[in-house]
């Protein structure tokens, strides 16, 4: 199998294709291609979600990782340790194969058109996300087979890429933030609510395969004429829709809807309509998650750049139309979570400061999705709205905090959000602008013509309407004029609405359950009132026959009886003027519309003969524009005045011989005609051709111009997210690094205090850089005098060579020791040496102050008990130093001379226990007691005892305390005298 098969300096699969026919290559890739997504913890969940998927699931894997740029990755040998497909790094021109996996570099980005992967250079200036790039290419590219998998990470890269494949149909899984090591880019990627499973990386194998493997992606779903979803099945589930969210689906475009219930279907495993019909019923949350999918919320702020800038002058002239007091009124339906809505008001504030008149604003958004109305609510956006907004208007109308921008509250309180249904709710009326863009493109046809009127009748008049670039205004000319053809803004024409284009208000009709209110609409001239101020006018003014059209020709109003110069055509009804005209008035009646439109000037024809039940009429035809009053503006009046009366029909069919008098001229003068509306014909033919180019030149610029502001759009917000998950990670190894520098510095200060050991930190300059808290004993030093030079400061110590050594040891790099002392008589050591780098470079100096009182004060008393013990030594009478416990502490040669007993019988031994109990004396003991309870001493207490070892001796003892230093437990010097018979005597 391929997938067996390891990578080879030229793999299966790799080898550029471009000289490959787009047929072949489009036959080739017919195969989901798979995007993974995985940032910082990303290793560990490739590694379990490449163990588990087989090698021959007949998918192409390309994994996207965040890297340094110039980093050699490791990733494909680490890889291929763990799936046995192959396992390449994804070069220029590589044609993708399945069971294969793709290995992205670590510079640029990577995109793919037709099925090969290209390398894409990031400029400088390209936000570093490189996942959304090679998302939204996948979704571009393949479209239903467009599969996206969002791994661990940090930041929110993915997450737009994910948008657009879920746009596409695509499918896309995530990992459980609470499984992945760093849950940022998952749980970004779950806020969007499209993620279709949230799994482990575990079990997304297993899920992904039933997925590829069910009727959706499968060559002859996509490619069948027929609809795999039956009208009936499609009828319920519209049915179930509407009775669980109020909203009916079934006047949107029947393709858009049926790919999506049939995607649902697949992310469940279904094959047929009516199973999944049955789990809608026993599951009302996957209608919640169907409507979610049906919903087309992708949007971002200034949306086309180049469409806003063309609407500037038009709300410019607009604006400088109204008083001071005025209020403007925007409305924008679709507006999903509110970003076209803020830029139309932003735009409009920018508009009005930079006009003379101060009218207040009034902007409505308004969208099918409550929660997309709720987020617009909040007017809070994450930092990748930067990329969609220059940078005067992002600090002008935004404040940043916590990682988001946040709508300024002098343009949040310009725009009321609510939720609406534009088929179904009735429209705000007396409005200034509406927009709507990108909505009109998901509904038929039928509903788009109803909604024309309505937009009609929801605009004041000169009111601006704003489409989408895919959308127009059908045959409504006569109801909208074009002021910028290229990016489809409309004038509301001040034109009377015809009897066919009357809106219906809703434009869906809506059953009624009783319990529903009537809605107050505030009413616009209708075509009674029309009439009305009509009636008025032609009974004031003129008394003939007339008829009133737009500049159309169509019918708005007649007067008087027309049908001696009028009768309904042949075929389907229709109010055309001139396609109504009889015989012989239907060339005048052309030419004098055209010559009274373009002229902007009455026009008159004289004795136009008019044909009517076989004779004929001479009559005068008057056509004439109508400029008052404003509410019918932009009509046209036609007159019809008999010139001569009428003759027999005898008499006319004498007349039209051809030696009638006058049938020459009428002949010449239909010809002039003739001629003149050939000519204009030909001018009108030449000048559409001449527009349907520069239009066509027009189309091709702007796509063009499209594309490079899209992409430069994306790589903007594309190289921020980069740079944001970028900094994250250094301000975390840099967070990482202060740490351990502060456990170092904290060890290090406790490790020099706990030496007791007074140390000075000196750079070159002799300037302290640090001390220890010991320091201070000897030097007056303060948390402030760091950077102060040493000499400087003053100190207890009686020493003034400190500077002068200092300097010594920087110039020679020898050690200085010295031994110093203080004012208050405490003496220290002075060690001063060179202060060398890890890189053992010299950068100033340490000195340190070591206390050596007690270690003097040690070597003192030894001096001492030298020479105390050499006295002691020295004296021919026994001599004892006993403890508070009685026990020796030592005696001197003559007590062991005389009594004959060894050292190591005397020393550590009670004084009472020696010689198996000789000195255990009961006054001897009470003596003793008192010299340590009472210290008094006692002198010649007289002893005669015959010692086992010494014999018969005479003693005289005398005792006194031995007085120590604080602390030290006392101790008693006991003296023996020997007293001969004689001196008994």
């Amino acid at each position: 199998m391929p997938g067996k098969k390891k990578a080879s300096s030229e793999p299966s699969g790799v080898q550029p294709n471009s000289a490959a026919p787009l047929s072949l290559i489009t036959q080739q890739n017919n195969f989901p291609i798979v995007g993974v997504g995985a940032s910082a913890g990303g290793l560990e969940a490739l590694e379990q979600f490449l163990r588990d998927m087989p090698p021959d699931a007949g998918l192409a894997f390309v994994i996207i990782t965040h890297q340094h740029p110039g980093h050699t990755s490791l990733l494909p040998e680490l890889l291929r340790r763990i799936t046995p497909m192959t396992v390449v790094a994804a070069a220029d021109g590589m044609q993708l194969m399945p069971n294969h996996v793709y290995i992205g570099p670590s510079d640029g980005r990577l995109g793919i058109l037709n099925g090969t992967l290209h390398h894409m250079e990031a400029g400088p200036q390209s936000p570093k996300l490189p996942i959304d790039y090679f998302f939204r290419s996948l979704a571009e590219d393949q479209h239903e087979r467009a599969i996206c998998i969002v791994l661990s990470g940090t930041g929110t890269d993915g997450t737009l890429g994910l948008r657009s494949i879920k746009a596409e149909g695509g499918m896309s899984m995530v990992e459980e933030p609470h499984a992945a090591k760093y849950a940022g880019m998952p749980a970004s990627a779950i806020a969007t609510g499209l993620a279709d499973y949230v799994l482990p990386p575990a079990k997304m194998p297993k899920q992904l395969i039933s997925y590829t493997k069910g009727p959706f992606l499968t060559a002859a779903a996509v490619a069948a004429e027929s609809p795999p979803v039956p009208v009936e099945p499609m009828q319920k589930i519209f049915l179930l829709l509407r009775s669980r969210t109020g909203h009916d689906f079934s006047a949107y475009k029947s393709s858009t809807i049926r790919r999506r219930i049939e995607r649902r279907m697949n992310v469940h495993q279904m094959k047929d309509p009516q199973s999944y019909v049955r789990y809608l019923q026993e599951n009302p949350h996957e209608v919640d998650k169907l409507f979610k999918e049906l919903l087309i919320s992708v949007t971002n702020f200034f949306r086309d750049p180049e469409a806003w800038e063309s609407l500037s002058e038009p709300i410019q002239q607009l604006i400088a139309k109204k008083p001071d007091n005025y209020t403007l009124r925007a409305w924008i339906p679709g507006c999903a979570t509110g970003e076209e809505a803020y830029s139309l008001a932003i735009v409009l504030k920018e508009a009005i400061e930079c006009s003379h008149q101060h009218p207040d604003l009034q902007v409505f958004g308004t969208d099918l999705d409550a929660q997309a109305i709720e987020f617009a609510r909040l007017g809070q956006y994450p930092d990748g709205v930067a990329a969609d907004l220059p940078h005067e208007r992002l600090e002008k109308y935004f404040t940043h905090n916590d990682g988001n921008f946040r709508i300024r509250k002098e343009v949040r309180e310009t725009v009321i959000f609510a939720a609406q249904n534009l088929i179904r709710d009735p429209p705000f009326t007396n409005l200034d602008i509406l927009s709507c863009r990108n909505l009109l493109i998901y509904l038929n046809a039928d509903l788009q013509k109803k909604l024309m009127p309505i937009f009609h009748y929801a605009l004041k008049p000169d009111g601006l309407l704003l489409l989408g670039p895919s959308e127009t205004i059908g045959s409504f000319t006569d109801l909208f004029e074009p002021v910028d053809k290229r990016w489809k803004i409309f004038r509301r024409r001040n034109t009377a609405v015809g009897r066919r284009h009357l809106p219906e208000i809703p434009a869906q009709p809506v059953p009624n359950h009783g319990n529903s209110r009537p809605i107050a609409i505030k009413a616009t001239p209708r075509e009674g009132q029309i009439s009305t101020v009509l009636e008025r006018l032609l009974l004031a003014k003129f008394t003939p026959v007339s008829v009133v059209v737009n500049e159309r020709g169509d019918i708005i109003y007649i007067h008087g009886r027309t049908g001696e110069y009028l009768e309904p055509s042949p075929g389907q009804p229709r109010n055309n003027v001139i396609e109504m005209a009889r015989a012989g008035l239907e060339i005048e009646l052309n030419s004098a519309l055209r010559h009274c439109i373009a002229q902007d000037t009455d026009v008159v024809r004289k004795n136009v003969r008019v044909k009517t039940n076989g004779h004929f009429s001479i009559i005068d035809l008057h056509v004439a524009r109508i400029k008052e009053p404003a509410s019918v503006h932009g009509l046209l009046l036609i007159t019809f005045r008999p010139s001569a009366p009428s003759i027999s029909d005898k008499a006319e069919t004498v007349d039209t011989s051809t030696n009638a008098p006058g049938h020459i001229e009428r002949l010449e003068r239909e010809l002039q005609h003739m001629r003149e509306s050939y000519q204009t014909t030909l001018e009108e033919r030449d000048t559409s051709v001449e527009e349907m180019k520069s239009t066509n030149e027009e189309l091709q610029s702007t796509n063009e111009e499209l594309q490079s502001t899209n992409e430069e759009l994306e790589t903007s917000k594309e190289e921020m997210q980069s740079l944001n998950e970028e900094l994250t990670t250094v301000n975390t190894e840099l967070h990482s690094k202060v740490d351990d520098l502060s456990q170092a510095n904290s060890d290090m200060q406790n490790l020099l205090n706990s030496t007791d050991i007074a140390t000075i930190f000196l750079d070159n300059d002799l300037n302290i850089k640090r001390y220890t808290e010991q320091a201070k004993e000897l030097i007056m030093l303060r948390q402030t005098d760091i950077g102060r030079p040493i000499s400087e400061l003053a100190s207890n110590l009686k020493y003034d060579q400190l500077v002068e050594d200092c300097r010594e040891v920087l110039k020679t790099l020898v050690f200085r020791q010295q031994e110093v002392q203080t004012t208050n008589h405490e003496s220290y050591l002075m060690r001063i040496i060179p202060y060398r780098t890890t890189e053992n470079l010299i950068d100033g100096l340490v000195a340190t102050f070591v206390n050596i009182q007690a270690l003097k004060k040690a070597e003192k008393e030894g001096e001492l008990r030298s020479f105390f013990e050499s006295i002691v030594e020295t004296v021919h009478q026994p001599l004892l130093v006993l403890d508070e416990e009685k026990c020796v502490v030592t005696a001197n040669r003559s007590f062991h001379e005389i009594f004959r007993l060894p050292q190591q019988q005397v020393i550590g031994t009670n004084f009472f226990e020696i010689g198996n109990g000789e000195w255990d004396l009961p006054k001897l003991r009470n003596l003793l007691d008192t010299v340590l309870t009472d210290d008094q001493p006692f002198e010649d207490f007289a002893i005669e005892h015959t010692f086992k070892n010494a014999g018969h001796k005479q003693l005289r003892l005398n005792a006194r305390k031995l007085k120590r230093d604080t602390g030290q437990p006392s101790m008693i010097l006991l003296a023996m005298e020997q007293v001969s018979e004689d001196a008994s005597r």
